[in-house]
């Protein structure tokens, strides 16, 4: 991407006062809309209105785009819609690989939900919150849902909320009740103060979902999904995230939730890994939206460790992908679609191997697909993000294709899908906005980052000792 003067960016594209009426020209791209009616296009343009994308075409220029508009030479870049992720725990990213090595979820739930999430104060909660933010626009993230299941009191969902406010992301946040620990019991009544508090109009960066578990295996009834956690998110008229999805008993939860009539297009499971072919159906049938965590899965090893792709698309769901748990897996988008396309390809091989059975795999569309449009789907997000389409929110990505590991341009969805990472995302805009430039964050103070970072962590750390030192204690009760 050739950048403009250091003088035109900074008063144009990065620090002048947003206005509607703004217009960018980002001229000379390889275009990947991601919306079947519009089609991609090997050298083309996109003209930004204020926050939304006004017209995809060739030429641009010829229907005077560049009229009073900032042009953006993007010769040798693939213009994409900004990557989505559906389902992180974004209050862990400053304890983030401290656990590379977890065996399984009994580890995890121990380890973090257990041993450190009950130590974490608001700021802890609001500094983990914004590296996870920012590291995801980083690496061309522009819409992430933040399953925020450390809300042990407001004070911690008010800096959770604050925090993807401050970050400039798309953001989701989907609040539950902590799983261990002393908490206010605030949750999910406070819902309704959030709702009427930071999310009162539907035109903002900002949404709020509710976030439960499967069942009460883990942690008791209080947050798992049910009839009263449906009747809340329906009061509010937002949508539900169910994290925990896993094997017989979640299986059996979905056909109850199905008979009960709250599983629908409003309600977000995620995992879905050992579901039995009956709950798949009664998911399929109610057009309810999966989350996958394609290296989760396989990496902790979830259940069947096998991300549920072919069980989805079986009947007819598209799901989003997502990062899940920082503390153990990759934080980016990129290493998500090449974990499943590999994952999904090994396993229809394998099973036609030695047979004359048709081999059905997915595509790198297919992923890159489930990584943008899906994604803002099962965020109830499609009608705003997901695709470079005229009249959605300019959430867009500018990556490298010239770059070392890029070049050269031969396919742009492989050259995304299985080229790219993350230094290669020039440039990220959310809703008109630029969030990173020319390969930098914009408007955000490392140095002060990581100083806030580091003292977080080093708190958490002694207060987690200090707690299992405590419980360690002969004769404690």
């Amino acid at each position: 991407m050739n950048s403009l003067p250091a003088d035109a960016v900074s008063n144009h594209v990065l620090r002048s006062a947003f206005d509607d009426r703004r217009r960018i020209l980002v001229k000379g791209a390889y275009v990947v809309t991601m919306d079947p009616a519009v089609p991609d296009l090997p050298r083309g343009d996109v003209l930004i209105e204020g926050s939304r994308i006004a017209s995809v075409g060739p030429d641009l220029s010829a229907q005077g785009a560049e009229d009073g508009a900032l042009v953006i030479d993007a010769e040798g870049s693939i213009v994409a819609p900004g990557l989505v992720d559906t389902h992180r725990h974004a209050w862990e990213a400053t304890l983030r690989r401290s656990i590379p090595d977890v065996n399984d979820l009994g580890e995890y739930v121990v380890s973090t939900l257990s041993g450190v999430a009950p130590v974490l104060d608001p700021e802890d909660v609001y500094t983990g919150t914004r590296l996870a933010a920012l590291t995801a626009l980083d690496s061309g993230i522009t819409c992430m849902l933040d399953f925020a299941h450390n809300s042990r009191s407001a004070e911690h969902s008010d800096r959770a909320i604050a925090a993807l406010a401050d970050s400039g992301i798309r953001g989701v946040h989907a609040s539950m009740g902590p799983h261990f620990g002393d908490w206010d019991h605030q949750w999910p009544a406070d819902l309704t103060r959030l709702r009427s508090t930071y999310f009162a109009s539907d035109d903002q960066l900002l949404t709020l979902r509710v976030a439960a578990l499967a069942t009460d295996e883990i942690a008791g009834p209080e947050i798992a999904y049910g009839p009263r956690l449906a009747r809340v998110a329906r009061e509010l008229g937002i949508g539900v995230s169910v994290d925990a999805v896993f094997g017989e008993p979640s299986s059996r939860a979905v056909l109850e939730w199905a008979r009960q009539g709250i599983l629908g297009p409003s309600t977000t499971l995620i995992h879905a890994t050992g579901l039995t072919t009956e709950a798949w159906q009664a998911m399929g049938d109610a057009g309810a939206t999966v989350a996958l965590a394609p290296t989760s899965e396989a990496q902790i090893g979830l259940e069947t460790a096998i991300p549920a792709v072919d069980e989805a698309l079986a009947v007819g769901i598209r799901p989003g992908l997502s990062i899940d748990v920082e503390v153990a897996l990759a934080s980016d988008m990129f290493t998500q679609m090449r974990a499943l396309l590999a994952i999904q390809r090994m396993r229809a091989v394998n099973a036609a191997y030695g047979t004359t059975d048709e081999v059905r795999r997915i595509t790198a569309r297919d992923v890159l697909d489930l990584a943008t449009l899906q994604g803002a789907r099962t965020n109830g997000l499609d009608h705003v993000t997901g695709s470079v389409t005229p009249g959605k929110q300019a959430d867009l990505i500018l990556v490298d294709a010239e770059a070392v590991n890029n070049m050269p341009l031969n396919d742009a969805v492989g050259t995304l899908v299985l080229g790219s990472d993350p230094r290669n995302v020039r440039a990220v805009f959310v809703g008109g906005r630029a969030r990173k430039w020319d390969g930098e964050l914009v408007d955000v103070d490392l140095g002060e980052l990581r100083r806030s970072v580091h003292a977080s962590r080093a708190g958490i750390l002694a207060r987690a000792g200090e707690a299992a030192a405590a419980l360690s204690v002969p004769g404690r009760p």
